[in-house]
């Protein structure tokens, strides 16, 4: 039985509708089985950035390609994938690669074992895996955590929870005074 024009069309750009969401424009796409999710073959494609990828992706080769920095949370919704290949693109090794090398050193230790710096000069031809704070020096300034402001915080906020837990044992406020003074005279005679 033969399909009709119209209707063999339709199910044509269905699948072609798809087939464009699972796999990017440049890339080669190969299904692993019946779900199991794509093989995504995105290698030597000249390609300057990840493209997006379906969460189904399982293996990914992005080698020899362009790419000199990899945008932060590139990788975070291929919950499924199993095999990963960046080495062969121009990193640009400063602090816009931690998102890569973190995701990376997460991920497994070879994929990220071949994945070789190009810039700046202090870094070629480094791995990625050996870069070190030293190295990456200068991301201190970008990050935004500052250990000093957590401790001022957290101090405030121990102090209010003494404060609260001495005035629920203290219930009417002349037994608060009065415990409040046993407190001080209790600690003043230890010392």
């Amino acid at each position: 039985m033969k399909i009709p024009t119209a209707a063999g069309f339709v199910t044509l750009m269905l699948f072609c509708l798809v087939h464009a969401e699972i796999c990017p424009l440049s890339c080669i796409c190969k299904p692993l089985g019946e779900m199991k999710g794509w093989l995504v073959d995105c290698s030597s494609k000249g390609l300057k950035e990840v493209p997006a990828l379906s969460v189904s992706t399982r293996k990914l080769y992005l080698q020899n390609n362009s790419m000199t920095t990899v945008r932060a949370g590139a990788f975070d919704n291929l919950r499924k994938l199993e095999e990963v290949n960046v080495s062969d693109n121009p990193w640009n090794c400063d602090c816009d690669i931690l998102y890569l090398k973190l995701w990376l050193e997460d991920f497994s230790e070879s994929s990220i074992a071949n994945v070789i710096c190009a810039t700046p000069a202090s870094n070629e031809r480094k791995p990625l895996s050996q870069l070190s704070g030293n190295e990456l020096d200068s991301c201190r300034k970008s990050l935004p955590i500052k250990c000093l402001d957590f401790f001022w915080r957290d101090l405030a906020l121990i102090t209010f929870a003494v404060l609260v837990l001495i005035l629920t044992l203290c219930t009417e406020a002349h037994d608060c005074l009065l415990c409040m003074e046993r407190q001080i005279c209790i600690f003043v005679q230890k010392w």
